[in-house]
């Protein structure tokens, strides 16, 4: 009987409790608003473009329509760019490469940097907030082995976490995704978490940005990191848990 209830407690149907999911629920209806009331301050128009980009060309037809946009109703479509990209981070949905290429297409490279580095740490934040209050039995449920490695990793790393974070920003070791929704599950503190975000996502959004401002250019999103591009990403993580690795030596 034991036996039977411990395996229905270790693959429940569901992950999330009714109280979880109500949470979840209610910070989706308060994006959809916030996009909902930003769309009725927006001049009358046929809006059939607006939808998220899943490849280059959907990408192209979006920059070819909001460049005249962003000019008349700047601050709108900031406010609409940001509210969709951390709308996109918290729940984990994928495309924000695309979101980032448009923020150089739409802004220049120092504006567009600024903008998708803001909104991802933003989203990143919002994503690692709403994982401490729901996200233990998802993330049990959806990566159970890269959790235990992760938590693993950081618990080895405790003295030097902000090293080793960072590196994780900065090389494509684990997806950035599971890293903001798992780091508040193995106890990573935001302080930390909030600075290896900001700082190690500026590399990869000045890559991505530059790579928008010459969107017509580009044949697939695999063009953005060749060979030179990881090796760059690559050589910053190592530099940045070189001080941990020499302290380890010396110790």
């Amino acid at each position: 009987m034991d036996g039977r209830e411990e395996v229905k407690r270790s693959k429940p149907s569901f992950p999330l409790s009714f109280w979880e999911l109500s949470v979840a629920s209610t910070v989706l209806i308060a994006f959809l608003l916030g996009l909902f009331g930003l769309y009725f301050t927006m001049p009358a128009s046929d809006y059939s473009f607006l939808k998220l980009p899943r490849s280059l060309q959907d990408l192209q037809i979006l920059r070819d329509h909001l460049e005249t946009y962003t000019s008349d109703y700047t601050i709108q479509v900031l406010v609409g760019y940001c509210v969709v990209y951390i709308f996109m981070q918290t729940f984990m949905i994928p495309g924000t490469v695309f979101m980032s290429l448009l923020a150089g297409a739409l802004f220049g490279v120092f504006k567009g940097v600024a903008l998708v580095v803001f909104t991802a740490t933003a989203g990143a934040s919002s994503c690692y907030f709403l994982s401490k209050v729901i996200g233990r039995p998802l993330v049990f449920s959806l990566w159970p082995d890269k959790l235990s490695f992760f938590q693993d990793q950081v618990a080895q790393r405790r003295e030097s976490l902000l090293n080793y974070m960072l590196f994780l920003r900065l090389t494509p070791t684990l997806p950035n995704t599971f890293i903001n929704v798992a780091s508040p599950i193995v106890d990573v503190p935001y302080h930390i978490f909030f600075l290896a975000t900001f700082i190690g996502l500026i590399p990869a959004a000045y890559i991505t940005v530059r790579a928008g401002i010459a969107l017509g250019e580009l044949q697939s999103v695999g063009d953005l990191y060749d060979f030179n591009s990881i090796a760059t990403l690559f050589l910053i993580g190592v530099v940045s848990v070189t001080p941990t690795l020499m302290s380890k030596t010396k110790s």
